[in-house]
């Protein structure tokens, strides 16, 4: 791949020995009596041994078993911590959505979580995205929806009990077990095709059109709406589903543009620095929208959107991420062009502005265009004169 490869994990399980999963907060004992709705389907995973008083199992589902694990019927002879038994359901798990960014966690290919940095994702990016590699923890079981907007979700593989599948194939046949009609559910497939961002200058996301979908579920596990923002006029980045305050740029590029060495440089020479201690920043290729007189549809451009925000309070927000894109624009002058950017466009928006203040720097390849396009206006109003003059044109 030509950009590092991500991986996402899914977070929620349906394992039996998960507390959260049952209504009582709790792993079932031996004198309660377990309940699976009947027609709720399921897998289950089951890491140890469980003696139970009574089980009443769903009409469609599996048990997977680890290395010794098993029930039995409680025998009646006394059980420490399980005085009093009684009726343990098992949790609804059909409500865990693939388009849920809070059910998903940035990992190292190990499995491990990835550290914390100066880097984060907006909204759309923290769902896996076309190229991404899906991994779901080995020896758990899960339930996901994929209700999309798209009637197939790209991805580059997908890890199931410790399993990569990263072929079209063996994705295909892992579909045909009886364990992934337990697991996945919902009118949108997933698709692995085992391949990576093939452009150097990154590729989109690919979740644009679930974008309503993905906010929907972010602000309905936070409130259902957006917090507050300290700006007055608060910026709204693309693929993001809140306003921020800071500063956003967005760099026209040409091919010689690589995606991940500009981050790599971002990073180690200004973000670094201790003055921006606090600020984070999201970048990404997306496509933004075109309009002619703001009302045609001209399709959509690529751009690389740069998010920048930090964590000062009240008349400060924003400021510190304000002054970094300050820099990023004074490196683009003096070096975009070395670097594969055409041009670059900053908008900022703080607690201490009362409205957006729009800057732009462009490389000196784009004022040709912008002279040519200048004298292409003046030849064709001069047409226009000279067409009305002869009374051709009225």
């Amino acid at each position: 791949a030509a950009t590092a490869a991500v991986y996402k994990q899914w977070i929620p399980n349906t394992n039996f020995e998960t507390a959260s999963n049952w209504d009582k907060g709790r792993v079932p004992c031996a004198r309660d009596v377990v309940h699976f709705e009947k027609d709720k389907v399921i897998s289950v995973f089951v890491r140890s041994p469980h003696a139970l008083t009574d089980m009443y199992l769903p009409l469609s589902g599996e048990f997977v078993l680890a290395a010794g694990a098993a029930f039995t019927a409680f025998d009646g002879s006394w059980d420490p911590g399980c005085d009093s038994g009684g009726t343990v359901r098992f949790a609804d798990a059909e409500h865990h959505a693939w388009f849920d960014p809070t059910l998903w966690q940035d990992v190292l290919p190990s499995g491990e979580l990835k550290a914390a940095g100066p880097v984060f994702s907006v909204d759309e990016e923290r769902v896996p995205c076309r190229y991404d590699d899906v991994i779901f923890q080995p020896q758990t079981s899960f339930r996901v929806n994929t209700d999309s907007s798209q009637p197939v979700i790209h991805l580059r593989s997908i890890s199931v009990m410790g399993q990569e599948l990263n072929t079209p194939s063996s994705w295909a046949g892992y579909l045909g077990g009886p364990s992934a009609p337990l697991q996945f559910h919902g009118n949108g497939t997933l698709q692995v095709t085992g391949t990576g961002c093939p452009d150097k200058s990154g590729c989109a996301c690919g979740n644009a059109l679930d974008g309503p979908r993905i906010c929907a579920a972010l602000l309905r596990a936070s409130g259902r709406q957006c917090p507050e923002p300290a700006c007055q006029s608060p910026l709204q980045p693309l693929g993001h589903c809140c306003g921020v305050c800071g500063a956003t740029i967005n760099l026209d590029f040409t091919p010689d543009f690589d995606l991940q060495k500009y981050q790599d440089r971002l990073v180690q020479e200004l973000l670094s620095q201790p003055k921006y201690a606090g600020v984070q920043m999201a970048i990404s290729k997306v496509h933004k929208a075109q309009t002619f007189l703001g009302i045609l549809s001209r399709g959509a451009t690529p751009l690389i959107q740069i998010v920048l925000i930090d964590d000062r309070a009240g008349g400060q927000a924003g400021t510190a991420a304000e002054q970094l894109a300050a820099d990023i624009m004074e490196s683009i002058a003096q070096h975009g062009e070395a670097l594969g950017i055409s041009s670059g466009k900053m908008e900022v928006a703080t607690g201490s502005t009362a409205s957006g203040q729009v800057g732009s720097q462009p490389v000196s390849r784009i004022t040709a265009g912008t002279v040519m396009g200048l004298l292409f206006s003046l030849l064709l109003l001069g047409g226009i004169l000279f067409l009305y003059r002869k009374g051709k044109l009225r």
